[in-house]
């Protein structure tokens, strides 16, 4: 419970890897006004539906905006956040149900624009705040609420579906490693496009990957979790499908392309290519048929 808001009874589960990104967001956060001595009112977090929704009400510290948005419409809410004001730094917050489930039919249409903003995702592999119910990255055949004879559609590659739909900036984490996931956030926040950083954020009560994310060498369990070797080339679009498809969870930069113009400079470029300035409204519509 935030000490803030204590009226309100916000609950995660004592071990929540949502709790680790929490912490960094906040790092992240921090870091970023000090480097560019700008207020952190000039961040804006745009959350969802589900536990990752509630981190907009847990921030301590000094405090960006938020927007508690509607389930799987954080990025239509950013679309419009961002072009009201180019200048301001979003960030979206958002669950593997939100925004791989209804939310997923948006995250090729912002990739294709460049839209400049950050998405974190935490990944569960559950719906835990709806009580366990499958999401889409749930494995095959798992037994849940909604699945009582087994998961009948195979688990999503969410690091495929972002290369897929043309995000430009993919980075997957650990919500254990919170220092390297400040620096990922803060990374992401500074590439001038669409980011993405894919976190897998254990949920304790129904779904806990704790312990095969990690693995037990001793005794022979190898890890889910590997580092992205050193010789990955992030700026390879297929080393980076390769690297997607294989089984496991890559930790690191999975793809970071160099050329990248952001939605709002292709904007500008196209009015002053037509002599358009911000308060000629009625010539955007010049030989459309409405």
């Amino acid at each position: 419970m935030p000490k803030r808001n204590p009226s309100y009874d916000f609950k995660w589960c004592p071990g929540c890897g949502d709790f680790g990104v929490k912490r960094a967001i906040e790092m992240a956060l921090t870091a970023r006004a000090s480097e560019r001595q700008e207020a952190i009112e000039n961040s804006v977090i745009v959350a969802g539906i589900g536990c990752s929704g509630n981190l907009v009400h847990l921030q301590e510290g000094p405090q960006p905006f938020g927007i508690h948005g509607i389930h799987g419409r954080t990025l239509p809410i950013a679309y419009g956040t961002k072009s009201a004001n180019p200048d301001l730094n979003v960030l979206v917050v958002s669950g593997d149900g939100d925004f791989l489930s209804i939310g997923g039919e948006h995250i090729a249409p912002q990739a294709r624009r460049n839209l400049d903003v950050t998405v974190v995702v935490m990944d569960n592999g559950i719906y835990g705040l709806t009580k366990g119910q499958a999401s889409p990255t749930t494995d095959l055949d798992e037994v849940t609420p909604t699945t009582k004879y087994g998961k009948l559609d195979d688990r999503m590659n969410p690091l495929m579906v972002y290369l897929g739909g043309g995000a430009r900036f993919i980075i997957s984490e650990l919500s254990t490693r919170i220092r390297p996931l400040q620096q990922a956030i803060q990374d992401a926040m500074d590439y001038p496009g669409f980011s993405i950083v894919h976190v897998q954020s254990p949920c304790t009560t129904y779904n806990d990957t704790y312990a095969a994310l990690k693995g037990d060498e001793e005794n022979g369990v190898k890890p889910l979790a590997q580092p992205i070797p050193d010789s990955h080339d992030a700026s390879d679009y297929f080393q980076a499908l390769a690297l997607a498809a294989q089984p496991g969870v890559p930790v690191g930069v999975l793809y970071k392309a160099d050329d990248t113009v952001p939605a709002h400079d292709r904007l500008t470029e196209a009015k002053q290519a037509a002599g358009i300035g911000d308060t000629d409204i009625e010539k955007l519509f010049d030989g459309m048929v409405i």
